[in-house]
């Protein structure tokens, strides 16, 4: 059943030492303040120039350490972040990716790593998260052989069962009111706008009481195969983002040629 009201889920994506770390810091009083309990989608290994922003914070892990015990849960989110690859994603949202295409054994060492990596600094990550949503069904084979059944990715209005997985749909990249459904909002700390930091602490004080997290998702909403009509409903969803995604890269396209 679709949660009424609606229920809201904060991810934090590319979390690395090298982040930014006063824009990250914006973040956090809100966390503690409301006693939220965001996805933390931490980068094992960044290779990934655009997100060296400083030099490696020295407290990041005790950082992470700190908030996962406090009740966040940490993502796998990718391996090195190097999305240089154009394999065909099982979500057909960018181009590039780092693992969709990437031969399965190299796939399945990305995560083995990035998984060792993640529990040398004493984190437990329990969920997947693929850089610009780029993954496969032999991601999902190497995660499932690593022991990970739950990914954050999607875009109905509750978890569904699909591939011998759990999926906690992420549908959002700001925060907009719903009447119902379960919402994960996609945060990129690294370049939020001032503007967007306000309207998050704004949101969230007026929503306190609705944002959930993972571990009540699993126990509270019992996911399972997705009925016809949110097979549909889903559908159209990751058609309007395609088709967003598409006119963006049109206008872009046509910028570069007026400029060139």
């Amino acid at each position: 059943m679709i949660p009424s009201p609606a229920q809201y889920l904060l991810r934090f994506d590319d979390l690395c030492p090298t982040l930014s770390v006063s824009r990250w810091q914006r973040f956090r009083p809100l966390i503690e303040e409301f006693g939220l309990h965001p996805i933390l989608a931490v980068v094992p290994d960044n290779r990934d120039a655009v997100l060296k922003l400083s030099p490696p914070a020295p407290d990041f892990w005790a950082e992470m350490r700190s908030m996962e015990a406090a009740g966040a849960t940490i993502a796998l989110h990718g391996f090195h972040h190097l999305c240089i690859h154009r394999g065909a994603s099982l979500l057909p949202l960018h181009r590039q990716s780092e693992f969709a295409g990437v031969p399965e054994e190299t796939q399945q060492q990305w995560i083995r790593d990035g998984l060792a990596l993640l529990r040398r600094q004493g984190l437990n990550p329990k969920i997947w998260v693929a850089p610009n949503h780029g993954f496969d069904r032999a991601t999902l084979r190497a995660l499932r052989a690593e022991g990970i059944r739950v990914l954050s990715d999607g875009f109905a209005r509750l978890p569904f069962k699909r591939y011998g997985f759990t999926w906690i749909p992420q549908q959002i990249w700001e925060p907009v009111e719903k009447s119902k459904g379960l919402w994960t909002i996609c945060l990129h700390s690294n370049f939020c706008p001032a503007a967007q930091v306000s309207d998050l602490h704004a949101f969230v004080r007026a929503h306190a009481a609705q944002f959930t997290s993972v571990d009540r998702v699993l126990a509270e909403l019992s996911p399972r195969r997705l009925s016809l009509p949110e097979r549909l409903y889903e559908a159209c969803a990751l058609w309007r983002v395609e088709a967003r995604r598409a006119r963006k890269r049109s206008k872009l396209g046509e910028r570069g040629r007026r400029s060139g």
